[in-house]
C-alpha cells in the first residue's frame, strides 16, 4: 500500500461527484493547489463530511492513485463557521477562494496565498475591520503575490516620487500631478488612499489587517481596485455578482 501524504491547507472549492462522493480543490503549503476525491463525503455520518466543505482548514491525509489524490483522513483545526452567519462575509470569503483558485497553480509554493486567505478569513471573523476594506486588501495583495500589480511608489510616466495624485490603469499605476494632466483615464486619489495602497504592497501578511480608513479613502480604494481587477483578471467570479449587490 502506498504511503499517505500529509499536507496542511484549506478546501477552496467543493463539488458533488456521483451519489456519495465529493471532489475538492485544496490549497496546500506543501504541494500548492491540488484536486482530490473524498469518497463517501456526502453520506450522512461520514467522518469526512464536514472536512470536505469549503473554508475547512487543517491537516489532510492523501493517497495517490493512478492519476488522482484521495482524501482518506483529516484533522480540521478551523471550519470558519462564523463566516456563514453573515451574507456579506460569506460571499466575501467565497470570492477570496475563487480568486485563489484562479491565481494559484499545482505543484508550486503557494504558502503566501494560503497565509493570506487564513489571515483574511480571521479578520472577517473578528469583525473589527470593514469587510469591504478586507476585500480590497486581499485583492491587491493577491496581485502582489502573483507578481503583476500597478506601480504605487513612483510616477509611471516620469519617475518622480513627488506629488503623486492620479491613478491610471492605462499607465498601470500612479502618476504625478503634471503627468496626470495629459494622460488618459486618470482618477484623482488623495494621499491617504495612496499610502494605504502602498502599505498593502510592502507589508507582511501578518501586518495587513491592522488599520482602518475613512469612508472617502474606502470609496477611492474601491474604484482603484475595480479598475485593477478588471485589468488583471479575465474570469467572471460568480460570488462577485452577489457580493457587489450586498455592498
Amino acid at each position: 500500500m502506498a504511503d499517505q501524504i500529509k499536507v496542511r491547507g484549506m478546501v477552496i472549492s467543493s463539488s458533488p461527484i456521483g451519489e456519495n462522493d465529493k471532489r475538492v480543490v485544496l490549497l496546500t503549503k506543501e504541494k500548492g493547489k491540488i484536486s482530490a476525491f473524498v469518497r463517501g463525503a456526502r453520506r450522512p455520518g461520514n467522518h469526512l463530511m464536514a472536512a470536505s466543505d469549503s473554508f475547512s482548514f487543517g491537516i489532510f491525509y492523501l493517497m495517490y492513485g493512478r492519476d488522482a489524490y484521495t482524501v482518506v483522513n483529516a484533522e480540521i483545526s478551523n471550519f470558519f463557521r462564523e463566516l456563514t452567519s453573515d451574507l456579506q462575509k460569506t460571499y466575501t470569503a467565497y470570492y477570496f477562494l475563487e480568486l485563489a483558485e484562479y491565481f494559484t497553480v499545482e505543484n508550486e509554493d503557494e504558502s503566501m496565498m494560503l497565509n493570506l486567505i487564513y489571515a483574511s478569513f480571521s479578520a472577517l471573523v473578528k469583525g473589527i475591520i470593514n469587510p469591504r476594506l478586507i476585500r480590497y486588501i486581499f485583492e491587491l495583495k493577491t496581485l502582489v503575490i502573483n507578481g503583476e500589480y500597478p506601480e504605487f511608489f513612483v510616477c509611471r510616466n516620469c519617475g518622480t516620487k513627488e506629488h503623486l495624485t492620479g491613478f491610471s490603469i492605462f499607465h498601470d499605476g500612479i502618476l504625478c500631478k503634471d503627468c496626470a494632466k495629459v494622460s488618459k483615464d486618470v482618477m484623482e486619489i488623495n494621499g491617504s488612499t495612496l499610502y494605504a495602497l502602498q502599505y498593502i504592497v510592502y507589508s507582511d501578511i501578518k501586518n495587513l489587517f491592522t488599520f482602518v480608513v475613512s469612508d472617502e479613502v474606502l470609496t477611492e480604494m474601491k474604484m482603484v481596485m475595480a479598475r485593477c481587477m478588471h485589468a488583471y483578471v479575465d474570469k467572471k467570479m460568480n460570488s462577485l455578482e452577489i457580493l457587489d449587490v450586498l455592498d
